[in-house]
């Protein structure tokens, strides 16, 4: 037998047979491969392994053609079973892992995640008989966010669990008719408000036995009742009995395996596509109806169930429905997709978020090794840019992967890298918390700018896009910024951790920055507020509040008290950041603050109307002077640091600040539960929120009355990239000769610092 490249064909004494390519006595190159059960291999062998592309056929009438490595079906490939069913889509050691399409025997076509040879992530099932699932999996069953539309009309969108509803949802009947409440294991279960249609009214028996039919999901095939968790035939190992019939024949084959890219392990894989699906389904849904909800309903049931039985119900009249409501109802209306975007189309979100971990991989793996040195002028410039090609199947640069092919581009790689040492971020860490394989999240933007918002799987950083616009803002203003945080270790304006631009295949340039995120914190975030020191516009409707909404100005009902040492390190930090603001002419900005509260079960009080004057007598017959009551339960202890918990966000280039009630020592903050936290500007700054309730007087003196509340800060300067330019300049005057000039957001940068500083002072008065 002949070495490399030789072409033979070998029998072995158990009846398979080998033809093709060798490199000495293991096949390598092109081969066919027979075994003696019928079997048979044609495609490319490396070392004695199936690796590369090819086919591969059972007697079973099975087959498979698609990508090899170490002998397993590996990679991206199409499985045709014995019954018909077809699976196109990615494989890991030889199970459906990662995205895929099945089209099942009966019809059924499920188009998603799959892990380990299940249904498990977001994707979305149609059956034969017209019913659809969009949403998230676990196990091979639905779990989690989703909508069922059966193919009679009816439509809920809520939680699943274990195949069943489970969890807060709504469910709309043909008619029209809509219940909101709450499902336990498929059936109702406790509180909820049905409306009726006003058009056509069906019996309460009628709706409820139209929906209870569906108490068992709908008319579920084989294919969904038990997924193989392993492709059929293939769980005998192939490479075990190649190696077997090659050790009889000559000697034993070397291990050689190759690995798909685990970025195709992230459940979230397609979360925004079917995201985008699911309002389509839920559009499409009330567009079909045949009365949209009526402002004019007037009646509406509520109930409360029992393990699907009703216990009480009573008529309530509502001659308006509240904003929070109508939104529940109406959101749908203003999905602009209409059509459906098959799966292998509809991706580019995940495809985006892949190519974003690739790209700072590379980045990131190609600049650490270069000897750190200082800045100089020529980083900034423009020819201070890392571009390059990332072709799906890799190239002599880039490794294979499982995306697209796309086109990177790195800005300032060695600004951002200093960067990146001056808050003491070490590179290994910056990879793993946004390139590992627990992937990106999405947020809800909070704010009108249209941006999208990720997430690091440890909360670490948030990756957002930005307009043409803001990218050039930024480089424009990188020296000076790169000055000012080198300069100033406590500085509170966000952290940037690099600038990259991506283009995908047939698509446009998306342009990203990685910020640190300001709220990083084992610490629970009650309220969060959005602050410009504006009051135009800046309010927040009280029907859409919950603890995730960012609050604004107009919302804010607290004046915060702190150490005084703690305050004056605040305001010395503010006045240099915004004057540094004010030297790059920019507006726009705001202070983002986050509240902890030590005692949050006190929260409930926070949304509702204070008593009458009943209670400020009641109080003030029980107190005689002053009515602010001083919690204890925050204490400020000298730092120590050892058993101080470790701060993962990105504050920990900032030190420890000094406490004036410690005798001007560095401080931490003990709290009841959590231990000790290292205080830091903008970090677990402990403070008192004084809530006013109201101001009477009596016979004797004037009572104030507060409610108090200790909290725990979180703040930094965000939105720092709108410019002051001619479209702003513009803005301005046409808005002062409609409103109050002192009360819009947009005014020149100057004015703004200044507002913005004077506004802060009000909220933080110093004690």
């Amino acid at each position: 037998m002949e070495n490399l490249g030789s072409v033979c064909e070998k029998i072995f004494s158990n009846g398979d047979v080998y033809s093709g390519d060798f490199k000495g006595m293991l096949p390598h190159g092109k081969g066919n491969y027979a075994w003696s059960d019928g079997t048979v291999y044609e495609g490319d062998w490396e070392e004695g392994k199936m690796t590369g592309k090819g086919k591969i056929f059972w007697p079973s009438q099975v087959t498979y053609e698609g990508d090899f490595s170490g002998g397993y079906l590996h990679g991206f490939g199409t499985f045709i079973d014995s019954d018909g069913s077809i699976y196109k889509g990615s494989l890991k050691m030889n199970s459906q892992h990662g995205i895929g399409r099945k089209e099942y025997p009966n019809s059924d076509v499920y188009d998603g995640c799959w892990r380990e040879g299940t249904r498990e992530g977001s994707g979305r099932y149609v059956w034969s008989n017209g019913n659809i699932y969009i949403g998230t999996w676990k196990n091979g069953k639905m779990s989690g966010r989703g909508v069922m539309k059966w193919s009679n009309g009816d439509l809920f969108d809520g939680f699943w669990s274990n195949g069943l509803r489970h969890g807060s949802g709504f469910y709309r009947f043909t008619d029209g008719s809509y219940y909101f409440g709450t499902w336990t294991k498929g059936l109702k279960d406790g509180p909820g408000t049905f409306y009726p249609a006003v058009s056509k009214h069906l019996s309460e028996s009628n709706l409820q036995g139209r929906e209870d039919k569906k108490k068992k999901q709908p008319s579920r095939s084989s294919s969904m009742d038990s997924e193989e968790s392993v492709i059929p035939n293939v769980k005998r190992s192939l490479s075990e009995k190649i190696s077997s019939s090659f050790r009889r024949g000559s000697r034993r084959f070397s291990h050689k395996t190759t690995s798909l890219d685990d970025d195709w392990d992230s459940s979230s894989s397609v979360r925004e596509m079917m995201s985008r699906e699911r309002s389509c389904v839920l559009s499409q849904s009330f567009r079909d109806g045949q009365n949209e909800f009526p402002d004019n309903q007037t009646v509406a049931y509520e109930r409360e169930y029992m393990q699907g039985v009703l216990i009480k119900e009573r008529i309530r009249n509502i001659s308006k429905l509240s904003h929070k409501t109508k939104q529940q109802l109406k959101f749908a209306k203003e999905v602009k997709r209409s059509s459906w975007v098959d799966i292998f189309e509809g991706q580019r979100s995940y495809y985006l978020r892949l190519s974003l971990q690739l790209g700072i991989r590379y980045t990131v793996g190609k600049i650490t090794p270069v000897p750190m040195r200082e800045v100089r002028s020529s980083d900034f410039g423009e020819q201070a840019r890392i571009r390059m090609n990332f072709p799906r199947k890799g190239s002599k640069l880039t490794p294979p992967h499982c995306s697209i092919d796309f086109y990177w581009k790195d800005y300032c790689p060695m600004v951002f890298r200093n960067l990146r040492e001056l808050f003491k971020l070490n590179a290994a860490d910056y990879m793993m918390s946004i390139c590992g394989d627990d992937g990106l999240r999405e947020l809800c933007s909070p704010g009108k700018s249209g941006s999208l918002f990720y997430l690091s799987h440890d909360d670490r950083f948030v990756i957002k896009t930005l307009k043409k616009s803001e990218l050039k803002v930024l480089l424009k203003m990188l020296p000076n910024y790169y000055s000012h945080v080198k300069a100033h270790d406590n500085t509170l304006i966000t952290k940037f951790f690099g600038a990259h631009r991506i283009a995908l295949r047939h698509g446009k340039k998306v342009r990203f920055v990685v910020m640190g995120n300001m709220f990083c914190t084992e610490l629970r975030i009650h309220r969060r507020y959005d602050l410009k020191g504006s009051s135009h516009g800046r309010f927040t409707n009280k029907d859409e509040i919950d603890e995730s909404t960012t609050l604004k100005d107009l919302d804010l009902a607290y004046e915060f008290q702190m150490d005084r040492s703690l305050h004056e390190s605040l305001f010395r930090q503010l006045a240099l950041d915004s004057a540094f603001l004010e030297s790059q002419q920019i507006i726009d900005y705001s202070l983002l603050l986050g509240l902890h509260f030590s005692a949050p079960e006190h929260l409930k009080s926070l949304l509702e109307p204070p008593d009458s004057l009943h209670k400020v007598e009641s109080i003030s017959a029980a107190v005689d002077g002053d009515l602010l009551i001083r919690p204890t339960n925050l204490l400020l202890v000298t730092h120590e640091p050892g058993p101080v918990s470790p701060t993962p966000g990105p504050h920990i280039r900032g030190s420890t600040l000094k406490a004036f009630s410690i005798g001007n020592k560095e401080a931490d903050l003990l709290l009841p539960g959590t231990g000790r936290l290292r205080v830091q500007l903008g970090v677990n700054m402990p403070a008192q929120a004084n809530h006013k309730l109201m101001q009477a007087e009596t016979a004797s003196t004037e009572i104030e009355l507060f409610e108090v509340y200790d909290v725990v800060l979180y703040l930094g300067i965000i939105d720092i990239l709108q410019e002051y330019n001619m479209k702003k300049k513009i803005e301005h005057t046409c808005k002062s000769m409609k409103f109050d000039p002192q009360s819009i957001s947009v005014v020149e940068p100057k004015l703004y610092s200044k507002r913005f500083i004077s506004f802060l002072e009000k909220i933080f008065p110093l004690q």
